[in-house]
Order: C-alpha cells, then structure tokens, then sequence
C-alpha cells in the first residue's frame, strides 16, 4: 500500500493488529490494496485482495466468501483474529456499495 495511505483514515476497526486497506475504481473495477503491522493478518488481508481485487463492485458485493469456512482458516485463528477477518471482509464490500452507488 502506498505510504499516503497507512493513517487513521484508512485504518480497518475491529482488528487486533493495524490493517490499512485501500479501494479505488477504475474502469468499472474495484482495487483494493492493504498492509498491516503483523504478519498473520498482513496474509489474510493479501488473500481477500487475490479474491476480490480487480471485481465490478457488483461481483463483490454478491461474492461467496464461505470458501474461508470451507479451507478452515477461521478454526485457525483466535477469536479477535477471527472478529478482524470479518471486520476486513466487511470494509471491502462497504468499498464496493459505495463505488456501486456512485455508478449509478
């Protein structure tokens, strides 16, 4: 993620360590890029941009993310880990409404 955007503003609530997540619209696709102060969630965080990233808002905010449940990664993890997973998924699809309503 580029430096302008590891602030406050950008800072994802809800997780244990600092993820800072970054979304922007071109040619009707959402990019998102991200970085965090702690190695595990710096992972999980890259592993949400290679499913999302580069979508119409539309495809993400329909998309199927029990794969997460199905490949176990949240039996992995610590209850606060697992709370943040869910806090990165949310802010990503929270990107994706407001680039779908601006499209409209």
């Amino acid at each position: 993620i580029d430096a302008q955007y590891r602030n406050d503003n950008y800072l994802i609530n809800g997780c244990q360590s600092r993820v800072w997540l970054h979304a922007k619209m071109e040619d009707g696709k959402v990019y998102f890029s991200a970085d965090s102060d702690a190695v595990i969630t710096k992972g999980i965080i890259n592993l949400l941009i290679k499913v999302l990233s580069g979508q119409k808002p539309s495809d993400i905010i329909a998309a199927d993310m029990s794969f997460l449940d199905e490949i176990g990664l949240k039996e992995h993890l610590s209850p606060t880990r697992s709370n943040g997973l869910l806090s990165m998924v949310k802010q990503m699809m929270l990107y994706a409404e407001v680039f779908s309503k601006s499209e409209n």
